[in-house]
């Protein structure tokens, strides 16, 4: 073979390995990120977040999420109790007190009137408006139905379908119901979700990859890092509320399909949804310091951007912005007696 044949064959072979290489490195580079195992005492790379050119803005989420005191919520908020200021009341008057097995037999099979809520309380030993208890007697009962929630105001069809929900729970029982005005109640329900409408506020920031995608367990991983638990959907994530039995404060939500694939691990997600439902979360966890801490850092740490919903970079003084309205928007809520958090809050704006 001559020197020039084995040169050939050498150079053929250096350019099949170049483009192997290239290959490898090619997928490698655009495979999605994977979990890694935490180790004790490894050190993370921090990749600043670009948020612009104002001023830098510093995260505090090196560690889990730290707990915040709590403000006790006003005493008139018992939940998914009657409020006048947010149900059309109903008083039953009774000829002689009545059990609350009797009571609960006699509850609408459906305890809804249209997408409306409907309850039924009883008033007893304890002096307190109270849901029917067995073993108890009552000497009267309210019926209430939610003026307005966020599929909008109580009608007029929904009214009627009230009156003979609670009217047939007040024959069963012998007792009268005073119905107020169908049409004052109709009117007082639109001023209601006239002003849930524009005062409702569910904010949600997208973190998108700037170069290699993530693969689920990869978010998983860091959102564990900062106090994020899997929600009940997949690829769903939740920050849950100190406060038992109340929403959580913030979500994290990536492709369901990406979450169910057969190989997680392949699927690559470019990117993110951070939301918070504001009505939801009591102002005093400070909601939207958390997540924009937790936005901000996620994208440290995932080498991603935070944007809106259009895919507009969001800069620091943008979230200032948006935390300055926000304070208006809880000072309008509370003067409203509707303080975001609290059970009423949760009631209407659902």
């Amino acid at each position: 073979m001559s020197n020039f044949t084995v040169g050939l064959a050498i150079l053929g072979g250096l350019v099949l390995a170049a483009i192997v290489a290239h290959g490898a490195w090619t997928s490698r580079r655009n495979a999605p990120r994977q979990a890694q195992p935490d180790a004790q005492g490894a050190q993370t790379t921090r990749v600043e977040p670009d948020l612009g050119e104002a001023s830098p803005v510093e995260s505090s989420f090196d560690a889990p999420l730290q707990p915040l005191p709590p403000i006790p919520l006003p005493s008139r908020d018992r939940k998914n109790a009657l409020d006048a200021l947010i149900d059309v009341l109903t008083p039953i008057a009774l000829d002689a007190p009545v059990s609350g097995d009797a009571a609960i037999a006699a509850l609408p099979p459906t305890r809804r009137a249209g997408s409306k809520p409907i309850a039924i309380e009883g008033l007893g030993e304890t002096q307190q408006w109270e849901a029917p208890v067995a073993g108890r007697r009552y000497n009267a009962f309210q019926a209430g139905v939610q003026m307005a929630n966020r599929t909008g105001a109580l009608n007029e069809i929904e009214f009627s379908e009230f009156v003979v929900k609670v009217q047939a729970f007040a024959d069963a029982l012998s007792g009268s119901p005073d119905f107020p005005d169908m049409l004052h109640e109709v009117a007082r329900a639109r001023e209601l979700d006239q002003f849930s409408s524009t005062h409702d506020a569910q904010l949600g920031f997208t973190l998108r990859a700037r170069s290699a995608a993530w693969s689920p367990g990869y978010i998983q991983q860091n959102a564990a890092r900062l106090g994020f638990v899997a929600g009940a959907i997949p690829g769903r994530l939740v920050l849950p509320a100190r406060i038992p039995n109340v929403p959580p404060l913030l979500g994290l939500s990536f492709d369901t399909q990406a979450a169910l694939a057969d190989d997680p691990a392949q699927s690559a997600v470019r990117e993110m949804t951070l939301s918070l439902d504001v009505p939801q979360v009591p102002r005093s966890e400070q909601p939207f310091v958390r997540m924009r801490e937790a936005a901000i850092a996620l994208a440290a740490a995932m080498d991603g951007i935070i944007t809106d919903d259009n895919g507009h970079m969001i800069r620091a003084d943008g979230l200032d912005v948006i935390g300055s309205g926000l304070e208006q928007l809880y000072d309008t809520l509370d003067q409203r007696d509707l303080s975001a958090g609290s059970p009423l809050a949760r009631r209407l704006f659902s």
